[in-house]
């Protein structure tokens, strides 16, 4: 059996890019829900605040985690399998991945261990300041990233040197290459997909709380916050998906007509679902609204759009998979825009966490935004080909001249078990902190009563005797610890300091 080796390739760099997929979105919207838990916290006193924050932190470091375990791989694969590609858009590439490293992941990994161990340590608006960083950090990777991979789909502030399979790409204006046509657009929508993602992940969880009967009022409350977030993104998410869109429309005609079954150039119908057939230029069993394209792109319902009939056949995108993405992503935008409007309306009347058919659907909706999220991506770099940089450079002609199909396939292999494993090890942890649950109030004030867990910890002796962090006036020194004697003259000496 002969092995493709560019499929191969595009399979691996899907498969590996996807699975990393699944964590530095939910990172960045549970940053969102951490600033505001922690910043209700530092306004109110209500420990119950801090309560949530600090589950929702726990939560966010095992997801950090993975994000950065499975970031990496990516990284080999463009000198491995797509050496042609690097050293195309080498140059260029270097600029955002390296400030990415420099202003994002620093500044995220810096903060993180004040984030995570800091709570009894630091000051809590020294603590509060360590979360918006972390969440900052977050975020600005998404930018550097997203600008990365829009200069591939439109191309700015650039020349080519060299000719053949030697070309490359070098910047000649940054910011045109920061700000290339379509990267604000694309990391808007990116970013809301991430909120949407951080806030239907908390309602998961807590919808099962509530319907468990379990820390009811932190569920309650995390519930509420996340609602807001959702209805806001939800809602954010079809303005800029209209905005992209009709970028797209622009820069990446043939993506759009891709998206759209629009086969000839004229007015547009907007499709709600069907099968694309390229062979007969048509889509079977659709359900169309006529002039729909023409009236989201134009205002106006006869305005003609660009169709497919503009480009050469082998310059056309695949049909099925990017029409198929495009319309899963779109259709579940708006069932998180019913649901969750939905869901406000009866927290309005006071009846939400009565309901408990609608909490349920809560704990299964988490699996819409990682569909919708993957489908959007699926959509956007499978609907660029069959350019790898559009209209520069063609993915068959970007992979390494030496890697050969069966090393592909062996790698694929090895990977899938590893981050089966991985994705396993990551549920089970997940699992032991959701059944564990947040830190019980009433334990929070005390501590915080007794001065913070360096306080506490200093006030009981172990094994070895006294705290070296304890004065000789501490009513607790010289306490014998279990199973510990201490000698008579320090039992003596105990009893004379108290």
């Amino acid at each position: 059996m002969d092995l493709d080796v560019l499929f191969l390739s595009r399979f691996q760099f899907a498969l590996t890019i996807m699975f990393h997929y699944l964590f530095p979105p939910l990172s960045i919207g549970l940053g969102v829900i951490m600033v505001v838990t922690e910043g209700m916290y530092l306004k109110t006193k209500n420990r119950q605040y801090e309560s949530m924050a600090r589950f929702w932190t726990k939560v966010f470091a095992v997801v950090f985690a993975m994000g950065v375990a499975t970031g990496i791989v990516m990284e080999f694969e463009f000198g491995t399998n797509w050496a042609t590609y690097s050293r195309y858009v080498g140059d260029v590439f270097g600029s955002p991945l390296a400030a990415e490293g420099i202003f994002a992941f620093f500044l995220e990994s810096g903060f993180l261990a004040i984030l995570v161990f800091g709570w009894d340590r630091v000051s809590p608006r020294v603590h509060f300041f360590s979360t918006v960083m972390v969440s900052l950090g977050s975020m600005f990777s998404a930018v550097w990233i997203v600008v990365a991979n829009s200069w591939q789909q439109t191309p700015a502030g650039f020349h080519i040197v060299g000719e053949g399979m030697m070309a490359r790409a070098e910047i000649t204006d940054f910011w045109a290459m920061v700000f290339n046509p379509s990267s604000v657009d694309r990391l808007v929508h990116t970013l809301i997909g991430s909120f949407i993602l951080g806030a239907f992940f908390v309602m998961s969880i807590t919808a099962y709380y509530i319907l468990r009967n379990r820390h009811l009022e932190m569920a309650k409350q995390s519930f509420t916050i996340a609602l807001v977030i959702g209805v806001i993104s939800s809602l954010a998410a079809l303005v800029s998906g209209h905005v992209q869109a009709n970028t797209v429309a622009v820069t990446q005609p043939a993506k759009l007509a891709a998206f759209e079954g629009h086969f000839r150039t004229g007015p547009g119908d907007m499709y709600l679902f069907g099968i694309p057939d390229a062979e007969e230029e048509r889509v079977r069993l659709g359900l169309a609204i006529p002039g729909g394209l023409s009236f989201l792109i134009h205002n106006d319902f006869s305005t003609p759009v660009t169709g497919l009939d503009q480009y050469a056949p082998e310059d056309r995108p695949p049909l099925q998979i990017p029409f198929q993405s495009y319309h899963i992503m779109i259709s579940l935008g708006m069932y998180f825009i019913f649901i969750t409007l939905l869901a406000a309306f009866f927290r309005w009347r006071g009846t939400l966490f009565d309901k408990r058919w609608l909490l349920w659907v809560f704990v299964f909706s988490i699996i819409g935004p990682y569909i919708s999220n993957q489908a959007g991506w699926i959509a956007a770099e499978v609907g660029r080909q069959p350019w790898i940089v559009q209209d520069l450079l063609r993915t068959s002609d970007a992979l390494s001249k030496s890697v050969a199909a069966g090393e592909v396939l062996t790698s694929i292999i090895l990977f899938t078990v590893i981050y089966l494993f991985l994705f396993a090890i990551w549920l089970y942890i997940m699992n032991e902190k959701i059944k564990t649950g947040p830190e019980d109030v009433s334990a929070l004030a005390g501590a915080g009563a007794e001065g913070g867990m360096i306080e506490t910890i200093s006030t009981r002796t172990g094994t070895g005797g006294p705290s070296l962090t304890s004065s000789r006036g501490d009513e607790h020194a010289g306490s014998n610890g279990p199973g510990n004697s201490d000698s008579p003259a320090d039992s003596e000496r105990g009893k004379e300091e108290k």
